[in-house]
């Protein structure tokens, strides 16, 4: 047997692992290359995947790549490995200038594991009922004054509601000084990184120098030391109040009361440092995330008319005055708002896994080190998948159940989002609520897309609704 033949042979052997693309760009153009992830990530992700499919690459010729992965079989891969494959919460070190480095988000391994075992109950069961008529009624204080003729822009309004929401719901606070005070502090951090220029210092931690209050990083740090000092304020009081003979805790139903009794398996509490970091992350993640999905489905359901038209006869089949519960069952609605977190996703993408040893996934070959960033909106735009995907189509959810690596707004696997069905009854009881009382209309009816606010991707800031009539809690003919 000849040597070429026998090479031949071995190399027939050998596994037929697939090949990852991607860009190449250096010096200027990598920058370039940059300020269009951080200002058009959409657009970002399009025009990669059109040069080098749903899966592609950045960096690897000195160092480990980071892979946008938008293949859904390596996605469910992915989402099955644990701890002990991946490092996540260290990768995700942008967060810690926002909610502390005690956070679950920024948690591995054993850690993780102890807070979102401590984290979890809160968000599911009964008690996430307790939370449906408070999210109707802050709906409807939030919009009471609207009147018929009156020009609203979008956004404001319904990150009022979700703060409101996140805020009593958390900490159980119904008014008074520091629910004020929370209110005004959260909403104007969070607008300090509204724009896609003020949402690069995130990204630069060379820009995050303190030059006094007047410069935006300081005024950022000093807003979020304010924000600080009242959460630890809340925490220290409630310990007291709870410690109180004759005091029975069973009686509240917020997230700090239920978080400060939580006890993990050797009997220990969270202490005030772990509990402000994640009532921080409670706030961040529930607040302007959802407040994003309920301006998008809003949009959606005013820009395509028969949308509004099956929804408002689903909800009318209710009667007046319906049980919040009944109404988040409602099967269009659930649709309406899955199909609104599917096309444009708050956050493109999930966490970056970064693996600890060389791995095989779906034909693909990884080296150690390689971050792995499961690109949700890559996958939901995928006509394989969803046909004619760029279409706000409901229907598709009530068709079929797609798998949890081909629908992941919430993210996946141990770093699923725990907040994500407080998320969703907020999204469907709040929209509902609106349809019920008001009949609106865009203000402008060209498309629009998704802009940088922050980490996330959002409806434009300019979007405006017209209020055409108050409706009294009756549906429209």
């Amino acid at each position: 047997m000849t040597t070429d033949v026998v090479e031949t042979a071995a190399q027939s052997n050998r596994p037929a692992y697939r090949e990852i693309d991607g860009p190449k760009a250096k010096g200027l153009r990598r920058m370039l290359r940059i300020f269009r992830l951080i200002l058009q990530p959409t657009g970002y992700m399009d025009d990669n995947v059109r040069r080098y499919g749903p899966m592609f690459q950045i960096g690897g010729e000195s160092s480990a790549p980071l892979v946008y992965v938008g293949d859904p079989e390596v996605v469910r891969e992915i989402f099955a490995l644990d701890d002990s494959k991946v490092i996540t919460g260290q990768q995700n070190k942008i967060l810690q200038t926002m909610v502390g480095e005690r956070s679950i988000l920024l948690l591995d391994g054993a850690p993780h594991r102890r807070q979102r075992k401590l984290l979890m109950p809160p968000f599911h069961g009964d008690r996430l009922r307790t939370y449906a008529q408070l999210i109707v009624d802050i709906t409807r204080q939030v919009s009471a004054g609207w009147q018929p003729g009156q020009s609203i822009v979008a956004r404001p309004p319904m990150q009022d509601l979700t703060l409101g929401v996140i805020l009593q719901a958390v900490f159980g606070l119904r008014e008074g000084v520091r629910l004020s005070q929370l209110q005004h502090l959260m909403g104007t951090l969070l607008d300090s990184f509204a724009y896609p220029i003020s949402a690069s210092f995130l990204f630069f931690p060379g820009l995050q120098k303190d030059w006094g209050p007047w410069s935006p990083w300081g005024k950022f740090v000093r807003l979020r030391e304010a924000v600080q000092a009242l959460i630890y304020a809340e925490i220290r009081d409630r310990r007291n109040a709870l410690s109180q003979p004759g005091v029975s805790p069973d009686e509240k139903t917020d997230i700090l009361t239920l978080l400060l009794q939580a006890r993990d398996e050797n009997g220990e509490a969270m202490t005030d440092e772990e509990l402000h970091d994640e009532i921080v992350t409670l706030l961040l993640a529930g607040h302007e995330t959802t407040a994003s999905a309920i301006v998008w489905a809003l949009y959606w359901i005013h820009h395509l008319p028969e949308v509004q038209q099956k929804l408002r006869a689903e909800l009318a089949t209710l009667g007046p005055e319906p049980d919040p519960i009944a109404i988040s069952q409602l099967p269009y609605l659930t649709a309406v708002c899955q199909e609104a977190l599917r096309i444009f996703p708050i956050t493109p993408t999930t966490f970056v896994r970064q693996l600890r040893a060389p791995m095989t996934m779906a034909g693909y070959r990884f080296k150690a080190g390689t971050a792995l960033l499961p690109a949700t909106y890559i996958i939901h735009q995928r006509p394989d998948i969803y046909p004619e995907p760029r279409q706000f189509r409901p229907e598709r959810f009530l068709e079929r159940q797609f798998a949890p690596y081909e629908y992941l707004p919430f993210g996946g696997g141990h770093r699923y989002c725990i907040g994500s069905a407080l998320a969703m009854m907020e999204l469907k009881l709040s929209v509902a609520t609106l349809l019920t009382d008001y009949q609106l209309a865009l203000l402008h009816s060209r498309p629009v897309l998704p802009s940088r606010r922050g980490l996330t991707m959002a409806p434009p800031a300019s979007m405006k609704l017209k209020v055409k009539a108050k409706l009294g809690g009756e549906m429209p003919d």
